[in-house]
């Protein structure tokens, strides 16, 4: 009867266990991940670095504040002319576009929450996004070069 009862009582806890072993890879891939320091003239940004599948379609999504210099990196599996949108996200972002060479292809200004699509100039390897603004503000354009940029599939 003791017996009984152990397995009774553990059934739900071995299957929260299994449950929590299954959802690690996808809590892993979700998770926040490396960050790094991007330079783009004398100007600095502190970006995350989005490279799976699973931390690009999250990106900024539900974020309530981002610093005053930080930001996302997304780096892209091959160049092409990629684009993002603003699916859940709470704040205005602008995004650079940037090639294989590290050149700023284009910028542009994002809304928040909108399903607009906002597409590179040219063939992209990475986006960059920070708070709507920074980059006028800073007046980084197209042809400026980015450095710090790891290094994608090129």
């Amino acid at each position: 009867m003791n017996t009984f009862r152990f397995v009774f009582l553990s059934a739900p806890r071995f299957l929260a266990v299994l449950l929590t072993f299954a959802a690690l890879p996808t809590l892993a891939d979700t998770q926040a991940a490396t960050t790094t320091t991007l330079k783009i003239g004398a100007n600095r940004l502190k970006v995350e670095v989005a490279q799976t599948d699973a931390q690009r379609e999250k990106g900024l999504m539900f974020r309530k504040q981002l610093g005053r210099d930080d930001g996302m990196l997304f780096i892209f599996d091959e160049p092409a002319y990629h684009a993002m949108w603003m699916k859940n996200t709470l704040i205005p972002l602008s995004v650079a576009f940037v090639d294989a060479q590290d050149t700023i292809l284009n910028i542009l200004d994002m809304e928040p929450q909108t399903l607009d699509s906002h597409a590179a100039a040219g063939p992209a390897i990475y986006a960059i996004e920070t708070n709507k603004g920074w980059f006028e503000g800073r007046r980084i354009k197209a042809g400026d070069k980015v450095a710090g940029l790891p290094k994608a599939n090129r």
